[in-house]
């Protein structure tokens, strides 16, 4: 049976200190639902925060998808984009607008058997990880 990887999304949490990174290394936070996307072979399977299977409820992101990679792990957030192009959470919520859902990714947590959450969040290594998985 296919179940998600380890890896899970992250809970908020406090913190006293801000992380210094190099610049251009910021992520902008989309306000929606965090989605761990995998895929072994020909099934590809979205999972929510609490390992709820959601490849039906988003069945064009699995599609979008298929590539020549057959072995992935990707960590992405589900949004609805308003006409200002500002994610809606409250569009998403209501399930009215499912059919404009998008994942917008932030990481390749695995690719092609390679484990590349060890690798250190610089520009070269994210740009490769990126290259490689749109190759």
């Amino acid at each position: 049976m296919f179940r998600p990887c380890q890896p899970r999304a992250c809970l908020p949490t406090r913190e006293v200190s801000v992380l210094r990174r190099p610049p251009g290394l910021d992520l902008v936070k989309y306000d929606g639902y965090r989605l761990i996307v995998q895929r072994e072979g020909k099934i590809i399977r979205l999972f929510s925060r609490n390992d709820n299977d959601w490849s039906g409820r988003y069945p064009w992101i699995a599609e979008a998808l298929k590539n020549k990679h057959y072995r992935f792990v990707i960590d992405g957030e589900a949004v609805v984009l308003g006409g200002d192009g500002i994610a809606d959470f409250n569009a998403l919520h209501s399930r009215k607008f499912d059919h404009e859902v998008q994942l917008h990714t932030f990481d390749i947590l695995a690719l092609d058997g390679e484990d590349l959450r060890g690798i250190a969040e610089l520009p070269d290594q994210r740009d490769r990880a990126e290259f490689k998985f749109y190759m």
